[in-house]
């Protein structure tokens, strides 16, 4: 298969003449720039120009596209005005919180709430091979391959930012630890697992980092002011190890406390973050979700400090951990078992402490003469407007180095159409100026591979999962949306054309992890499996 990863790169696009209303975000320090602009700039519309938008795209002769155009006639529209009914953007986005407490779930022998099943977080939980670009910023490859049902094929968008650099060469960390102790978290699994990869993530940082460690059930205490770790790292690991569940969880005031001793032992120039672990199971003090949530916005905008929720427990207050991280400027992810806890603690963060792009945003442009329709995989509440991608007061994702970003599409071709598919371009601030910058890819028909179940690891990894996603959100066990041809003994299936039923799906994903011997994938195919004989 060929695999069309033309990279245009476009640059620092446009001088920010609007600097001051930026928000800041993500995970720099150092910077006190106004933020407010960002938070109403969904209902803005005074930034950099988008991409104008005619009554219709015209290709080479100046023929506009339509329902009419014949097929095969598809011109060349990758140098004119996008089809606004072919264009889709969104916001960039880490989390995997929503895969993870899946597994979590059916581990138990139970279904997860349809609405807790994200599919961008189950596609976005596995390593993906991208190529990598050597500075900061993003690669963009484009992919995709044929589906069992006639027309409709599966593209997947594929950013990726540099590896994550030594640990010496980045930034230093001012990490608020929110620790919930409250009766709940007793259970197996959550602060036992929380104090064991606390205690082996204070042995991995680095001497100039800083921790500080707030818990919260009733009450909130600061157990440890700002500390250098240095010489003191005994007086962590002593905060640590006293760490004992007690009673209600007063998410509220942990959050109030939280970063209050964030901005107080603030750090120029460091990576100032919260990282929240708890269920996010509010049920005492102030448990309105809007007055917490604007409590994370405050010290976003005045102090840049971006949120890292970690969600534990089998009982899991899923869409508030989600809505806090957002709010945050963060992300989330959530853990089962010490396996997860050590990766979160011990691996990502202190690897990914970094922040290599700023308010992420992404948009692709499907050719009106390939493409008849599509539709994005997930990213429900990460849409932007498309006049709103070169908006840079509208907020995007922060990404940090080692990451990869993944958005898959279903698209039905048009018969017999041939040559240019779709552009896919990211859009991202530079952590430290701001100055805008922009890379694109692309993809033809000829770059489609026959079918996804023999088409590159990668892609296959991705549409087991995007399917595994959509088959749990799904409300019944025998047909979708109007695509045909599943039988119904073969478990729940989902909308996404060619969905091979949760029995087969199981099939494809063992036998891919048979071939890649890849442990995360042979997880993802145990999970299929369970979720198969939970509804037959």
């Amino acid at each position: 298969m060929k695999r069309y990863r033309t990279r245009r790169p476009i640059g620092a696009l446009l001088a920010l003449t609007a600097a001051g209303g930026l928000l800041l975000t993500g995970c720099q320090g150092g910077d006190d720039a106004p933020q407010e602009a960002k938070d109403t700039a969904a209902d803005s519309r005074g930034g950099p120009a988008p991409l104008p938008a005619p009554d219709g795209p015209r290709g080479e002769g100046g023929q506009r596209y339509d329902e009419g155009t014949p097929t095969g006639e598809t011109g060349d529209s990758r140098d004119v005005a996008p089809h606004p009914d072919l264009l889709s953007t969104f916001a960039l986005d880490v989390d995997t919180a929503s895969y993870g407490y899946a597994r979590r779930t059916l581990s138990e022998g139970r279904l997860p709430d349809p609405s807790t099943v994200r599919p961008e977080e189950f596609v976005n939980s596995f390593r993906q091979d991208y190529d990598r670009p050597g500075t900061d910023g993003f690669s963009v490859t484009v992919d995709g391959a044929r589906t069992g049902e006639e027309d409709w094929s599966l593209v997947r968008v594929g950013l990726a930012t540099r590896s994550a650099e030594q640990e010496g060469e980045r930034p230093p960390a001012a990490l608020t630890f929110v620790i919930d102790v409250s009766g709940s978290m007793a259970e197996p699994g959550r602060l036992d697992l929380a104090k064991e990869s606390l205690g082996t993530m204070a042995d991995r940082l680095r001497d100039d980092d800083s921790v500080a460690l707030v818990t919260f059930s009733d009450e909130a205490e600061t157990v440890l002011p700002m500390t250098r770790l240095g010489d003191h790292r005994d007086r962590v690991h002593d905060a640590i190890d006293g760490l004992e569940p007690t009673d209600s969880t007063n998410l509220g005031a942990g959050v109030d406390t939280g970063y209050a001793t964030a901005v107080e032992g603030r750090r120029e120039g460091a990576t100032n973050r919260v990282v929240l672990v708890s269920d996010a199971l509010a049920n005492t003090g102030d448990t309105d979700a809007d007055a917490i949530l604007e409590r994370i916005a405050d010290a976003r905008r005045e102090h840049g400090i971006t949120l890292f929720g970690v969600g534990v427990g089998s009982d899991y207050g899923d869409a508030l951990m989600e809505r806090l991280a957002d709010r945050g400027d963060g992300h989330t992810t959530y853990v089962s078992d010490t396996e997860d806890a050590r990766e979160v603690f011990c691996e990502q963060l202190p690897r990914h402490i970094e922040l290599t792009a700023r308010d992420a945003k992404a948009q692709v442009a499907f050719d009106p003469g390939t493409v008849a329709e599509f539709r994005l995989v997930g990213y429900d509440n990460r849409e932007v407007a498309d006049d709103d991608f070169r908006d840079d007061r509208v907020d995007g994702g922060e990404v940090g180095p080692g990451h990869t970003v993944t958005a898959l599409y279903a698209i039905r071709v048009r018969p017999g159409a041939g040559g240019h598919l779709a552009t896919a371009t990211v859009r991202w601030l530079d952590p430290r100026t701001r100055a805008p910058h922009e890379e694109s890819g692309d993809v033809e028909t000829g770059g489609l591979d026959d079918s996804v179940w023999e088409a590159d690891r990668g892609l296959r990894v991705t549409a087991t999962a995007a399917y595994f996603a959509d088959a749990l959100r799904s409300s019944g066990h025998d047909g979708h949306d109007g695509h045909d041809g599943h039988d119904s003994h073969d478990g729940r299936v989902g909308s996404l054309p060619g969905a091979p039923g949760l029995g087969r799906l199981a099939e494809h994903a063992g036998t891919l992890a048979d071939r890649t011997e890849d442990e995360d994938v042979r997880r993802l195919a145990e999970a299929i499996a369970t979720a198969d004989r939970l509804t037959t």
